[in-house]
């Protein structure tokens, strides 16, 4: 962050405002209904294939406009037994092809119990990958360790590390290198983006986010309009607006670097896309 500046884009991601006190119309708490996607302690299932197991109940930044910021973390895990019944559940359903460990962020596990969870989930028969979902790298990148690694390792299926930036300046030199450190140990990284007012809606800072990722081995993957949790309407890009930026990128970047635009609604079986 750039000392002095409190239009930082960096800054306005984490800092507390009074105009998230401010109603809005359509902004809930529960904006894509993991509410009653629920279907046991800390599991949550909302589209075929796939569950999300909630791992840690604590991330390393509260960012400001996250989905799940009203989300009772600490409730579902304790439910859960120390995940005991989750796993429970999860090798007893067959459908599940892969899991995603979310939170919360799963990098704020230490390494042995972040380690044990990747192995048993792993060595359930019908799971065919595992995904992690993490800012961690970004914004702590100390956190990726020769033990991290280690344990990373030890997953008998394909590993999925997707981490969260949004601006080209969360791309510092030491996040490449932690970035790097992962993708050399055989883990596929993907990135995902939200479309925040003030902070990243423009072509040009996303181009020159997407050109970042690359040389720290990361693809783009989604670049989603926010989800209109209670708190963050101040951070909406309309919809048309974002057609436009994303249309845009599309003529700086070769097809490769452009993220899928994408919205997640109540009810849908599926993201929604935005664009081709």
């Amino acid at each position: 962050m750039e000392a002095g500046n409190p239009r930082d884009p960096l800054l306005l991601q984490v800092l507390p405002r009074p105009v998230e006190l401010a109603e809005a119309p359509g902004f809930t708490c529960d904006p894509i209904g993991d509410r009653n996607a629920q279907t046991a302690p800390a599991v949550l299932e909302k589209y075929r294939g796939r569950a999300l197991l909630i791992t840690a109940p604590s991330c390393a930044v509260h960012c400001r406009y996250c989905f799940r910021r009203h989300f009772p973390y600490a409730e579902s895990i304790a439910s859960s037994g120390g995940h005991a019944r989750a796993l429970e559940y999860l090798s007893r359903s067959p459908e599940v092809r892969e899991v995603i460990l979310s939170g919360g962020d799963p990098l704020v596990l230490s390494d042995r119990k972040l380690g044990n969870l990747v192995r048993e989930i792993s060595r359930i028969p019908h799971v065919a990958r595992l995904r992690i979902h993490t800012r961690l790298p970004v914004v702590l990148p100390q956190r990726v360790s020769n033990e991290l690694l280690t344990g990373l390792q030890a997953a008998h299926v394909p590993l999925i590390v997707v981490i969260h930036a949004n601006h080209p300046r969360e791309i510092a030199p030491d996040v490449t290198q932690s970035l790097l450190r992962l993708r050399a140990a055989g883990i596929v990284l993907l990135n995902q983006s939200v479309l925040l007012r003030d902070v990243n809606d423009s072509a040009a800072a996303l181009a020159e986010l997407s050109e970042r990722l690359f040389h720290a081995g990361v693809l783009p993957y989604y670049l989603h309009l926010l989800d209109r949790v209670r708190g963050a309407a101040h951070f909406e890009v309309t919809e048309a607006q974002a057609r436009t930026i994303h249309r845009e990128l599309r003529t700086l970047l070769p097809g490769y670097l452009v993220p899928r635009l994408v919205r997640e609604s109540l009810h849908s079986e599926a993201k929604e896309p935005l664009a081709p």
